[in-house]
């Protein structure tokens, strides 16, 4: 089974532990304001390619990956082709190479559940904490992302957490702190919301990614003849950053700003 292909990274550092090999997968159904990738959006589109040409990209590529990297998975959004991806893992594993899959968690089904429990690492985007904000923010509710989260736990799957900083949209200290409260292992003492345990937090996360806002895409926006709507959105200010990172730290012993 093909895959819908919209580019490739060589030597990526962001999407995953060491250098990385990134697939940018075509199709998503979250709409972000921000999303630095419209074009990936539609599932028409991209270039049908066969996995086998992506495995040997992957192998010549394994000797710049060392002991930590690997190939990333994006998009749009990779578990729209979760079936084809299934076995194109399996051969890069065969082949002694590390997968992370990027995702939003948004789409669950039997092939994205076998994804999931074969991939090596996977980077939960979370849009938002707070379910209003995040049906505005992407069009979609939040609910299956925080279920994915919860799967992830209970099954032993590694995930690092990345939350994109948008001033005015993703800030507020009240939306962090209920994102900190929900998944973090510095709870206040007798939070319990989902059944972890006060102060246990999420076991398998291993890293909070905290992303500042950018406007790299906007431009794509103009070359497709849409209109971006965070154009009056300024960015993040260093105060801005640093607040945001105290206050993910009062939550989290593994948060990095980027």
């Amino acid at each position: 089974m093909k895959l819908k292909i919209h580019s490739y990274e060589s030597m990526g550092t962001y999407d995953g532990p060491g250098l990385r090999l990134v697939v940018f997968l075509q199709g998503c159904p979250f709409r972000c304001l921000y999303c630095a990738n419209p074009d990936t959006i539609p599932s028409e589109g991209g270039t049908e390619t066969d996995p086998e040409e992506i495995v040997k990209m992957a192998i010549s590529q394994k000797p710049f990956f060392g002991k930590k990297g690997g190939v990333t998975f994006s998009g749009g959004e990779p578990t729209v082709q979760a079936k084809a991806l299934v076995p194109l893992v399996r051969k890069l594993h065969d082949n002694g190479i590390n997968v992370c899959i990027d995702t939003n968690g948004g789409i669950w089904n039997r092939h994205v559940e076998e994804l999931f429990g074969i991939a090596d690492l996977i980077l939960l985007d979370v849009k938002q904490f707070d379910a209003a904000k995040h049906l505005s923010l992407t069009g979609r509710p939040n609910t299956r992302t925080l279920e994915t989260a919860r799967w992830l736990e209970e099954h032993g799957r590694p995930f690092w957490l990345r939350y994109v900083l948008v001033p005015g949209i993703s800030d507020a200290e009240e939306d962090i702190r209920a994102l900190g409260e929900h998944f973090g292992s510095r709870r206040p003492a007798g939070y319990n919301p989902d059944g972890t345990g006060p102060g246990q937090g999420y076991r398998m996360l291993q890293r909070v990614e905290i992303l500042p806002y950018h406007t790299l895409g906007v431009s794509k926006y103009e070359s497709l003849g849409q209109e971006y709507l965070l154009k009056d959105v300024p960015l993040n200010t260093p105060e801005q950053l640093d607040r945001a990172k105290r206050l993910f730290d009062e939550y989290f012993d593994c948060a990095i700003l980027n």
